[in-house]
């Protein structure tokens, strides 16, 4: 009984993560959900940016707590080992849909792209931005990431052994393709608003604060492997300047 209802936790789990995401990119680009980025009377700016700085700071916060090795040796004396994964992905979840649901409307356009073409063309680049994110997920192991494979492992009693780190397509060029994705998603609108503005910049700057933990962890975990990696690749861009000569041993364990 506790295997399977581990088993309906990561799978109740990775569908709100995984619907979060999607109405993340929605309310992003004022897409067909209720609520959305520029939705809503606008009130107090000083108010409305206060609410939805705190938001951001919520969203990072989560993202980045749970994500580091301490918090998961925490988690592990309540959970079993395989639940871990899915309640990162519980909190993203509630966090992502309370970002949305909450997100005080600051609608003044800075600038918007009137033509037809244009409005289009920026549109497909956001969107593309976040199929990047979707697929770059598959590169390491989609069902692993958002933590499927562990419960199942699980469920089945096989031992949960970490996934080898293949460095092929985007992550022989770049480290860390899906907040490239991300960077693309939240930069590229036809429409540039006050809100959508602190979004971004929001959001950037927890990516640039999170990567830069993320990959001390890596650092701590691979050593000279990982720093080699760094020397050949970029962070977010491909870079002209350094080799694509990198080592595809690395193992995703972390």
């Amino acid at each position: 009984m506790k295997k399977l209802l581990v088993l309906l936790y990561g799978i109740t789990n990775y569908n709100l993560g995984s619907a979060s995401l999607v109405y993340l990119i929605a309310f992003t680009f004022n897409l067909f959900v209720p609520f959305s980025i520029d939705s809503g009377e606008a009130g107090n700016v000083w108010q409305a940016a206060a609410v939805n700085l705190g938001l951001i700071m919520l969203f990072g916060l989560q993202h980045s707590i749970m994500a580091r090795p301490a918090f998961k040796k925490h988690l592990a004396r309540y959970l079993p080992q395989a639940a871990e994964r899915s309640t990162f992905m519980l909190g993203s979840a509630l966090v992502t849909f309370a970002l949305c649901l909450l997100w005080q409307p600051m609608p003044e356009v800075l600038w918007q792209a009137d033509n037809v073409t244009l409005h289009n063309v920026l549109l497909g680049i956001g969107l593309s931005g976040w199929a990047m994110v979707f697929y770059a997920t598959f590169l390491i192991n989609h069902f692993d990431l958002f933590g499927l494979r562990q419960v199942w492992l699980y469920f089945t009693d096989k031992e949960y052994t970490h996934l080898p780190f293949k460095l092929n397509s985007l992550y022989r060029y770049v480290r860390h393709p899906i907040m490239t994705g991300i960077f693309i998603g939240i930069w590229f609108t036809p429409v540039m608003t006050v809100g959508h503005l602190l979004l971004a910049l929001g959001m950037s700057t927890y990516i640039i604060i999170g990567v830069y933990h993320e990959e001390k962890d890596l650092i701590h975990v691979f050593g000279e492997r990982y720093l080699r990696y760094i020397r050949s690749t970029g962070k977010f861009v491909p870079s002209l300047l350094k080799s694509n000569r990198v080592d595809t041993r690395l193992s995703t364990e972390v």
